[in-house]
């Protein structure tokens, strides 16, 4: 029977229980020289070092027992408390991901150093450490990333209560609205379908995490993508309320639509390779430099092309610059996209309205803010669209905005 008093793997315990201050000073050295560890740079030496003693505790005790079944409930309690604090000190999920890995690769480290020290220590046992290792770390990223999840559940179920009341205050107080009654339930019908997509995603990439920890990787990229899709909706929210709530005069400026051109080439023509599209671009040469305001024309456009991208499989998006005539010039995004049925042609502009079915991501409010924007600037839009074939959207400008 083996004397587990002097078991290699108890020795490499107390190694590390001797050795933790080195170990979480290079832990933190690694994490210092990690440069997609941003918000790790922020921290104080005792902000990040945070639960992480607790935790190495728990795995010197597993490895005394060479079980790690005794202390999991602790290490999950631990890297709950951990996850929660990283959340509030601002971490995203891949910084806290990475690095927990870190820590696990310092540890991985000394025990190869412990190897050489300890000749008692045999394959079997080197392999149950880097196994014990692995498990007690699979353990930590999982709970500490469920929390983090669940915290951000709680905001967003904070948030969206706080939206539903503000509904319902709106309802008692416009009772007699019903324009407006109907578009914010709109508004938040949209907004927690969306965000209820999202927490699916993110409860689907925490199951695999569960259940295969090799497949960590997979599950946090398709937990950053639903991220990167939530602070999209985020972002165009917050466009079109800044659009509907700016009261200040219009500022009017030159405008060289070459350069304009030009830079929205430019910036969409990667997205619209990406998705394996040609992009045609023709630009007037006779245009002249008109006066209007640079950042609305651009915000149109970009909204646009964006839209065009979103509902086209195969083909082409093509935008044009073109003079009209003596006194106007316009602007034309068209696509061979899917197109608008005409049963929905009459609320193409409309908020939160969107022209395909739920499998093409977006909030709708991409033509909402395009709308406004002319509105602005005096432009004229108008659209064709056959279902199958592809929408053109041209907008009539005039040369100078009054």
């Amino acid at each position: 029977m083996t004397d587990r008093r002097v078991s290699p793997l108890r020795n490499f315990a107390n190694f590390i229980r001797a050795e933790r201050g080195r170990l979480t000073r290079q832990w933190m050295h690694a994490v210092s020289i990690e440069a997609d560890l941003v918000e790790a740079d922020k921290l104080t030496y005792q902000q990040l070092v945070d639960h992480l003693p607790e935790i190495l505790d728990e795995l010197c005790v597993a490895l005394d027992a060479e079980d790690l079944e005794r202390v999991e409930t602790s290490i999950e309690r631990d890297a709950k408390k951990h996850g929660n604090v990283r959340w509030r000190q601002g971490y995203r999920i891949e910084e806290l991901v990475r690095e927990l890995d870190l820590f696990q690769q310092v540890l991985v480290e000394a025990l190869e150093e412990f190897i050489e020290r300890d000749k008692t220590c045999t394959r079997r046992h080197e392999s149950r450490a880097r196994r014990l290792i692995a498990e007690a770390f699979s353990v930590v990223t999982y709970a500490s990333i469920k929390e983090v999840v669940a915290e951000r559940d709680r905001t967003i179920d904070e948030y969206t209560g706080r939206l539903e009341s503000a509904n319902q205050e709106l309802t008692r107080e416009h009772r007699l609205v019903g324009d407006l009654h109907e578009s914010r339930m709109q508004i938040t019908r949209s907004v927690v379908h969306d965000l209820r997509n999202f927490l699916n995603a993110f409860s689907i990439a925490l199951q695999l995490i569960e259940r295969a920890p090799s497949k960590t990787d997979t599950a946090l990229a398709l937990a950053n993508r639903q991220a990167a899709d939530m602070k999209q909706l985020v972002d165009q929210m917050v466009e079109y309320s800044v659009v509907l709530g700016d009261s200040a005069p219009l500022v009017l400026e030159p405008v060289d639509l070459r350069e304009l051109f030009d830079e929205l080439v430019a910036s969409t023509g990667p997205s619209i390779e990406a998705k394996g599209l040609a992009l045609r671009s023709v630009f007037d040469a006779a245009l002249p430099v008109v006066t209007s305001n640079r950042l609305k024309l651009k915000q149109i456009a970009v909204n646009l092309l964006t839209n065009a991208i979103k509902y086209t499989k195969s083909g082409q998006v093509e935008l044009r610059f073109a003079t009209l005539d003596a006194g106007h010039w316009t602007m034309r995004v068209s696509d061979t996209g899917v197109g608008i049925a005409p049963a929905d042609a009459d609320r193409v502009f409309d908020e939160f309205e969107r022209a395909a079915g739920d499998d093409i991501p977006g909030t709708g409010l991409g033509l909402a803010i395009v709308r406004e924007l002319c509105r602005v600037l005096d432009g004229q839009i108008e659209f064709a669209s056959r279902e199958g074939v592809g929408t053109t959207f041209e907008i009539r400008f005039p040369l100078r905005v009054q």
